[in-house]
């Protein structure tokens, strides 16, 4: 009986609007993108975020709200700020340079401007359903994951592509470009210091954040 409270409790917590709008957008998403980039772009941390967010939402699981939260909160931001820079030729990493090819079409570039709006609806989520304190663990498995199948599966900066769109260094896991690779360290150990760095320095902090947040709020 206690359960079925909880479940109801819980049901109530996220407007159904939002669900509604937030799966007409992946329904569009998913199949433009797959069209457009091919389905190796769903490795990325932020397209992977999307379908955490897709399921938390519908389950009101508060876990998988929160991978996505403390997964690409931060990621995000550096985000925006490289595409305002590249807009005004000077960008921060270089990692946004795909939303200005002509190859692209402008409806695909306009749904990648979820990068923008995405941190504030987990930030909203969060505080509904509450954050859970194994996201951290979870999601740096989850990161780890993607990041070996990009380095050992995905196609490497200056690789010939079977289309012009086809996700290269996805996840950067050769640096930051996509014609070359990064080459002041082996790619070896850059793979292994991208794997400690962003756990320790982008989602730990994220990680405290969120808990200090929520605890003063």
């Amino acid at each position: 009986m206690e359960q079925i409270k909880q479940k109801n409790i819980n049901e109530d917590k996220v407007p159904l609007t939002i669900k509604v709008v937030f799966s007409v957008f992946m329904a569009i998403l998913v199949p433009f993108y797959w069209q457009t980039y091919g389905p190796s772009n769903f490795l990325y941390f932020c397209d992977i975020a999307l379908f955490l967010t897709l399921f938390g939402l519908w389950s009101e699981n508060k876990t998988l709200i929160s991978m996505a939260a403390v997964g690409i909160l931060l990621p995000q931001i550096i985000w925006v700020v490289d595409f305002l820079g590249t807009s005004i030729n000077y960008p921060l990493l270089g990692m946004t340079e795909y939303m200005s090819r002509d190859s692209i079409s402008l409806f695909a570039r306009g749904l990648s401007l979820f990068h923008g709006w995405l941190p504030f609806l987990l930030i909203y989520l969060v505080a509904k359903l509450g954050y859970c304190s194994k996201a951290l663990f979870s999601w740096t498995l989850l990161a780890w994951v993607a990041i070996l199948v990009s380095y050992f599966f995905m196609p490497v900066p200056g690789e010939t592509l079977v289309t012009d769109n086809s996700p290269v260094n996805i996840n950067y896991v050769y640096g930051f470009s996509e014609t070359e690779k990064q080459s002041w360290l082996a790619d070896e150990i850059y793979l292994m210091l991208l794997m400690i760095i962003l756990p320790v320095f982008i989602y730990w902090p994220t990680d405290k954040l969120l808990k200090r947040w929520l605890k003063n709020s």
